[in-house]
């Protein structure tokens, strides 16, 4: 194995040190580099590495401080005293280096994070890890466009803290709202916030990829502040022509799992019916046989065929059940009596219900109850 000295030849060094042209000098800075990456090196040899990328550092050419930058971008050899140093160089040089390196500490980023400006900010939000410390003052002091990317980055560890932070910060910002819904994981408070703070669209991958308590769960099933919605919903209850009406609720991307079980939930199985033929496929006939078939398995199967989120089958469930489970006889409270129907339902049919979320739906079942009962008399 050649040493260290050996491997970076005197005329490489003279090259780094009295080369003519910054070209020439760029050019040496890479090979140099790319040698110290790859040797094996005892302390004394790491000394005299370490020496030499010094002098890199202090080139006055920026081609070569940037030559050495990029080839050393991922490398752990690169002592961190060389490292902070191109961190507050140029753009060009010093990007590479926060974007990538594995050197800095986490009181190094934090410094680059309070005084290096909004473009090393997102450098450093787009590292392939950042520890909790630096994720959360990238959110404290970030703006807009950097606490999107820091949240959108799932190496990022985010406690519930800055993640509630950032939803402080930038409530009205579609990206800093897309970028926390899309990440792998959420803590549950977070979820339950979020999901009243956006659209429709983020709302349904909100619904199928993160996990929400019962109450929340049955809170959008059955709300009707969202006007747009239930307008949509008593349509599906009047219309002539089921099949086109959701043919085109499909082609404009409104036939959403949400809506199909707000509809359930409102009693309108016939359009529910159809809504999961259309997203499945399936001829309308075959699917009524797999929705009201006796079995568990038929409304599984055909609600995996059409894409649902398998998180709401329970909730789906539940309201088939309750649908068979009584008439609607065109009395007063009909929709109150079947969604008291529906939550009871879902409370036996849920494993995974804890007793805070029982008794919150208990107590909406009387309430329901209540109400139905006013509306008969």
């Amino acid at each position: 194995m050649a040493t260290t000295r050996a491997a970076l030849t005197d005329q490489d060094i003279r090259m780094l040190v009295k080369g003519a042209t910054p070209d020439e000098r760029a050019l040496a800075a890479h090979k140099l580099c790319r040698t110290i990456d790859r040797a094996e090196m005892d302390e004394d040899q790491r000394a005299l590495a370490g020496d030499i990328l010094r002098v890199m550092a202090a080139d006055a050419a920026e081609l070569v401080r940037r030559a050495m930058a990029v080839t050393l971008r991922n490398s752990p050899v690169l002592p961190p005293d060389v490292a902070n140093r191109l961190a507050r160089d140029v753009e060009s040089v010093s990007l590479p280096i926060i974007n990538f390196s594995p050197v800095f500490s986490d009181a190094d980023l934090a410094e680059i994070v309070r005084l290096g400006g909004p473009v090393r900010q997102m450098a450093v939000a787009k590292r392939p890890r950042l520890s909790s410390k630096v994720a959360g003052l990238l959110v404290e002091q970030g703006g807009e466009d950097v606490v999107a990317a820091v949240c959108a980055n799932d190496n990022a560890r985010l406690s519930d803290i800055a993640l509630q932070k950032a939803l402080d910060r930038f409530a009205k910002s579609e990206a800093v709202l897309a970028a926390v819904a899309y990440r792998s994981a959420l803590p549950l408070a977070v979820t339950e916030r979020l999901i009243d703070m956006v659209g429709d669209q983020l709302r349904e991958h909100i619904l199928a990829n993160h996990a929400i308590s019962a109450e929340r769960t049955l809170d959008l099933i059955l709300d009707t502040k969202e006007r747009a919605t239930v307008d949509l919903i008593d349509q599906a209850g009047r219309a002539a022509d089921m099949k086109a009406f959701v043919t085109h609720l499909h082609s404009v991307q409104r036939l959403s799992p949400s809506l199909l079980l707000r509809a359930l939930a409102h009693g309108h199985m016939t359009f529910f019916e159809w809504g999961v033929a259309e997203l499945a496929g399936v001829p309308h006939h075959r699917t009524w046989l797999m929705i009201h078939d006796a079995g568990a398995l038929g409304l599984k199967a055909i609600c995996e065929r059409a894409g649902l989120p398998p998180r709401l089958f329970p909730a789906m469930r539940a309201g088939v059940d309750a649908f068979h489970a009584m008439e609607y006889d065109g009395r007063p409270g009909d929709r109150e009596r079947f969604q008291e129907h529906m939550i009871q339902r879902f409370l036996t049919s849920s494993a995974a219900v804890s007793r805070e979320d029982t008794d919150y739906l208990l107590d909406r079942a009387d309430r329901l109850g209540q109400q139905a009962q006013a509306a008969a008399g």
